[in-house]
């Protein structure tokens, strides 16, 4: 069940603003000119930042996503119809033979248990073709990125349509390879509270490495991330033919 962050309407329509200008996606848009990729899936799209960039470079594009609310507010943004919007995790992704799959931001840590981090890696190498390439990131244990989270001083935003929102993050729980942290949004117009609570795993590379394998896929490659320099992992993999 995805976060109320990503399901709860008022959250999801708030969700760019925080998150900021994506500089991250530069860089797969960069890898899927390296692969020649034409067909693409974006497991996790979210909001659909990265799948709106990717359809407008002339791409073929899945969008997927279990959460129906930031499914709801890609399907509104500009260029939208230029990409198949899926609701479904990669379980239910149909036989598409792309190119190349992706997951970005924390979307290869949420899979908390070793059987569903097993299904998600199963059901993206069924939606590639033979030789197809799955690239995704995922956050170095050893850099404790929930330091800086709980360090973060609250954070109040305008946003248009909205008003001024508050966000507050609090890390309630480190129990590794689980961090476990709370969001509370205050919507300042009418003083209401939204709350959110997420959970995500921290695999190191080695672990990573060989469920790839075990899963189907060669690693062909482990780059930083531009955006993060040795705060993260970001693995390019061959599905075996």
């Amino acid at each position: 069940m995805p976060d109320a962050i990503f399901t709860d309407p008022r959250l999801a329509a708030v969700y760019d603003a925080f998150d900021g200008p994506r500089d991250d996606l530069a860089a797969y848009l960069g890898i899927a000119d390296e692969l020649r990729a034409e067909r693409v899936v974006d497991l996790g799209c979210g909001t659909g930042s990265l799948a709106l960039l990717l359809a407008a470079s002339g791409r073929t594009v899945v969008g997927a996503d279990p959460a129906e609310a930031s499914l709801e507010v890609a399907k509104a943004r500009a260029g939208a119809d230029r990409v198949r919007w899926l609701h479904g995790d990669a379980t239910t992704l149909p036989d598409l033979a792309a190119d190349l799959a992706v997951m970005t931001g924390n979307v290869a840590q949420v899979f908390l248990t070793d059987g569903d981090w097993a299904r998600t890696l199963d059901g993206l190498r069924a939606a590639l073709r033979p030789g197809g390439h799955l690239v995704f990131e995922t956050r170095r244990p050893e850099r404790r990125a929930w330091v800086d989270w709980a360090a973060a001083a609250p954070v109040v935003l305008d946003v248009p349509g909205t008003g001024l929102v508050e966000q507050r993050l609090e890390v309630t729980g480190v129990h590794l390879p689980l961090v476990t942290f709370h969001f509370t949004y205050r919507f300042l117009s009418d003083g209401s509270v939204v709350t959110s609570e997420s959970t995500l795993r921290f695999r190191e590379r080695a672990e990573v490495e060989k469920d790839l394998l075990t899963h189907g896929f060669r690693v062909r490659d482990v780059r930083e991330a531009p955006d993060r320099p040795g705060k993260e992992y970001v693995f390019v993999a061959e599905r075996a033919r």
